[in-house]
């Protein structure tokens, strides 16, 4: 039995055979810079089709899934980029079970800085992070500095440099942060079998007592309403001490007072 697949970005057609329905031999590639493409399949086996819908990475696609007898399907790319990359998929249903082709889109690797603007602290240890994603995923990650206009290649392993890498993500380790070298962009490429693609990302470093500012600036407000404090204390306790010794002294002044006039009416009376 022969199944015809056909896929086209610039439309590969591929004869693959297929026994009793239960797969493909042939998993067909599309490496295409054009802007858009439209993947075809088209099947020739026995068994009567029932549905048949698209998958993408594994993931059916949203509204492709139709239930229909026909023997031949679309599904159009309107734009190629690493967000339309992956491996896609035509699923035919059929009363033997699904029959379904492979094919590969394949596009240069988006780059993209996790943070465009990282910093650090003068002697800290400084973490720069790049991610990509499409399909394929890069298989080679490099990192440099920009220097006067011109890249200063970074290699990995040294005093100063550790790289980490994975498929997806990339992280440049800078030891010992110096606030004078180590200021300035730094870039990270990525590349796969179709290009490579890169991202910036600016550092900056901060002095050590950069940290300490906030807490002195606490330090010195606290400083400051205990001094204020300490003055209007100081100036209000002797006018408080000046009333308290007029309100004590005018008892002593009223008592001398009646104790003459009593003195006075005894000696009238002894008159």
């Amino acid at each position: 039995m022969a199944v015809l697949w056909s896929c086209g970005a610039l439309l590969l057609v591929c004869l693959c055979t297929a026994g009793a329905d239960e797969g493909v031999v042939a998993e067909p590639t599309v490496v295409s810079n054009e802007t858009s493409a439209v993947l075809t399949c088209n099947y020739t086996g026995n068994s009567p089709v029932q549905s048949h819908h698209w998958t993408r990475n594994g993931k059916t696609i949203e509204g492709t899934k139709k239930t229909s007898t026909d023997i031949s399907m679309q599904h159009k790319l309107d734009k190629i980029d690493s967000n339309s990359g992956g491996v896609y998929a035509c699923v035919f249903t059929t009363a033997g079970g699904d029959v379904k082709k492979k094919i590969e889109v394949k596009t240069k690797p988006h780059v993209g800085a996790y943070k465009h603007s990282e910093h650090g602290n003068e002697g800290d240890k400084g973490a720069l992070v790049c991610v990509s994603h499409g399909y394929p995923l890069p298989t080679d990650w490099a990192w440099f500095k920009l220097v006067e206009g011109s890249e200063q290649a970074i290699e990995n392993g040294t005093e100063k440099y550790e790289i980490k890498t994975m498929p997806n993500k990339t992280t440049l380790y800078i030891h010992d942060l110096d606030i004078e070298r180590d200021v300035g962009d730094y870039g990270c490429r990525g590349a796969n079998e179709l290009g490579a693609n890169s991202d910036q990302i600016h550092l900056r470093v901060r002095s050590r007592l950069a940290a300490l500012w906030p807490f002195l600036g606490i330090v010195a407000e606290v400083v400051i309403l205990i001094a204020i404090i300490f003055i209007y204390e100081k100036r209000r306790k002797p006018d408080e001490i000046t009333d308290d010794d007029d309100s004590g002294a005018a008892p002593l002044k009223n008592d001398s007072a009646t104790n003459h006039k009593d003195k006075n009416v005894r000696q009238r009376n002894s008159n």
